[in-house]
């Protein structure tokens, strides 16, 4: 049998990691929930699909990163009205992302990108990150799997074929096209069906959404107040095709992600002061009587 690729953190042994960490290797974790997706996929779309995009990144540019396990709950309190949705609170969910951050930073992984796979993990997901930024010597981004398919402005007008805003949302065109083409033997297409997100229907200006872009007024609440069936947008006109274009359009970008991060060296604080602080920054912040902060004159 043959040994388990490189870039799978867990299968590496403790002194394989140290030496991932120092080669100054890219830490990729996906990140998801378990939730409801309409009636015809399965609850883990949002771990899947990320996953999926993920190990097939790593498929191209073995050498560049390792890719760490997905975490797999996610905060979906919104979501507590379906059966089978899992919710993390969203202080606990911050406090266990910070502290992966928190672990590989000590570790040496100077360079961490938590790829996300579901909509509402990314405010909880950007203080998590920012805080890692803040807290630790290492740099943390965080991207939607999602949004890596408008790096390139002529790739979703060629294969979107569903309406803006809404047609794409939640066990959507898109999300039921990349499950198609993952795990396609999951997905009961027979009971595929569109629904329209309810607030899109009255046309207002200021609330709408669409995983591409939403309202500048717009705030999500209970799931179950917009849409019957869990379905958010025109998951009839999902294909296999279609998805496969989206996992490798989003796999080829975090490539280009990751090689750039890895490249690109990291900026220095500037301690702005004219006289420097006298006692630790609150809140766990990074120390500006630190050394490595640059002085400015």
């Amino acid at each position: 049998m043959a040994r388990s690729p490189a870039y799978l953190y867990e299968k590496l042994t403790w002194m394989e990691a140290d030496a991932a960490a120092n080669a100054g290797k890219v830490a990729v974790i996906p990140i998801g929930a378990i939730e409801q997706h309409g009636p015809h996929l399965p609850l883990d779309v949002d771990c899947l699909l990320p996953r999926g995009v993920a190990l097939r990144a790593a498929e191209a540019i073995p050498d560049e990163l390792v890719l760490l396990p997905t975490i797999v709950h996610g905060y979906t309190a919104h979501v507590m009205d379906f059966p089978g949705t899992i919710n993390i609170d969203h202080e606990r969910f911050i406090g266990m992302v910070i502290d992966v951050g928190r672990s590989l930073a000590y570790h040496g992984f100077k360079k961490i990108i938590f790829l996300n796979g579901h909509g509402s993990n990314m405010p909880n997901l950007d203080i998590a990150c920012r805080r890692v930024n803040l807290e630790t010597d290492a740099e943390c981004l965080v991207a939607a799997w999602w949004s890596l398919l408008t790096v390139d402005p002529a790739f979703m007008p060629a294969w979107r074929q569903s309406a803006f805003p809404g047609g794409c949302g939640h066990a959507c065109e898109l999300e039921t096209s990349a499950y198609l083409h993952l795990s396609g033997d999951d997905v009961r297409t027979e009971l595929i069906a569109d629904e329209a997100i309810a607030y899109n229907a009255v046309g207002s200006d200021f609330q709408w959404c669409d995983l591409f872009g939403s309202g500048p007024a717009t705030v999500t609440s209970w799931t179950s107040t917009y849409t019957v069936s869990g379905t958010c947008g025109e998951a009839e006109k999902a294909t296999a095709e279609k998805g496969k274009a989206f996992v490798d359009e989003a796999a080829r970008q975090l490539a280009r992600l990751v090689v750039e991060f890895r490249k690109r060296a990291k900026p220095p604080r500037r301690d702005r002061h004219a006289v420097a602080p006298t006692m630790p920054m609150p809140w766990r912040q990074g120390d500006m009587r630190v050394g490595s902060v640059m002085k400015a004159h």
